[in-house]
């Protein structure tokens, strides 16, 4: 995923990079993380489809199982697609980095944005959701405990 204003933004913002460029998320910086969290957690399409099923997104891990359980009539609109399973990674990343002791948010140039564990693991959050969304697996809440127990 890029988000070019996103890149923008950090770069601004940004006074301690890491791995050629990327910026975190750091405790370091609460202000800076909220404000990241709080824009990639937005992910209104996937909101708002939730909501049509009657689904209210709380950013709990228990939300990313009900969303497994939802029909997949998303597939049915292939210029949606690739927007919902966007908005499904970015919602899976927000609920790991509210949730995960020491998880938080890494931009990689360009904007490409991935959880980073307390572990140093990286989890690609948007991949995973592009693939929920398309095939229906791995399920939003199988990566979810995957990210937890590391």
């Amino acid at each position: 995923m890029n988000i070019p204003f996103l890149d923008n933004w950090l770069r601004r913002h940004d006074d301690d990079r890491e791995h050629g460029g990327g910026a975190a998320a750091k405790e370091s910086d609460p202000e800076r993380a909220a404000a990241i969290t709080e824009l990639l957690s937005e992910c209104e399409l996937l909101r708002v489809r939730a909501g049509q099923a009657g689904l209210v997104l709380d950013d709990s891990p228990g939300s990313l199982t009900a969303l497994d359980q939802l029909p997949p009539r998303w597939r049915d609109d292939p210029e949606e697609l690739p927007w919902l399973g966007n908005d499904a990674g970015l919602y899976l990343g927000t609920v790991i980095v509210r949730t995960v002791p020491g998880a938080s948010w890494h931009i990689w140039p360009g904007g490409h944005p991935v959880v980073r564990l307390a572990s140093g693991r990286e989890v690609s959050v948007v991949e995973a959701g592009l693939e929920w969304a398309v095939n229906g697996a791995p399920e939003l809440s199988q990566v979810y405990a995957e990210a937890a127990e590391a």
